[in-house]
């Protein structure tokens, strides 16, 4: 079977900046800027997570920065008119935060980011407390693994696994992640089977099935000189 996927531990960056919900305006602007971050957990007590804020709360000063807000936007913004007016990390941060358990998979933590339009994920564990963050860049790290990887994990996981009986017929080549399958099997019926598998190995960008249930004829003794002989 193909092996246990990558969880998001195995990709997170541990050494995290954060801040507490006391931090003010300008400290957090100038902490991102020093460290390099788009957003900053908050935390209280001895390190729960209780929001996040980025960039995109912090620019909401700016936005209404130059005059009143007009009266739609008084109707349908009042939490970005709040934010525009914050100037601690608990008025500014957005709660509850968006996170991820350590254990997730990839999978998972890449649907949570695609469904709540975020581009990074504090990472707690059971308690709520921080224990690191992942973001996209981290998530795609798995298709830096080599061709050569991942042709021996879809040999060894998926062919051998599907097709003992002919998995020595059975061709297996990846180039930029793209896996091609060739060959002989008795039961065309596992060919989803074996594409499915083998998109679940990390690292695959695409699966190029080229399996048959027809033998290959083997050829008349004497070949063709022998019937042009005749």
């Amino acid at each position: 079977m193909a092996e246990a996927p990558h969880i998001v531990s195995d990709v997170m960056t541990q050494a995290v900046v954060a801040i507490g919900r006391d931090a003010l305006f300008k400290e957090i602007v100038r902490t991102m800027e020093q460290r390099k971050v788009s957003a900053l957990p908050v935390l209280e007590g001895e390190g729960r997570v209780i929001g996040v804020v980025s960039e995109a709360d912090l620019l909401l000063k700016e936005e209404f920065h130059a005059g009143d807000p007009n009266r739609f936007e008084q109707l349908t913004r009042l939490p970005d008119l709040a934010k525009g007016g914050a100037v601690t990390a608990e008025e500014l941060m957005s709660t509850p935060a968006v996170t991820v358990h350590a254990g997730a998979t990839l999978t998972q933590a890449a649907r949570t980011m695609a469904v709540r339009h975020v581009k990074r994920l504090p990472v707690i564990d059971d308690e709520g407390m921080l224990r690191g963050i992942v973001s996209r860049g981290d998530l795609l790290k798995v298709f830096l693994r080599s061709d050569e990887d991942i042709e021996e994990e879809v040999r060894r996981t998926v062919v051998s696994y599907l097709f003992p009986a002919t998995s020595h017929a059975i061709h297996v080549n990846v180039h930029d992640g793209v896996v091609t399958l060739r060959g002989y099997i008795h039961d065309t019926s596992l060919i989803p089977v074996a594409e499915r598998l083998v998109r679940a190995v990390e690292g695959v960008v695409d699966v190029e099935p080229h399996l048959t249930g027809e033998s290959p004829t083997p050829a008349a003794p004497g070949g063709a000189e022998a019937r042009q002989r005749h």
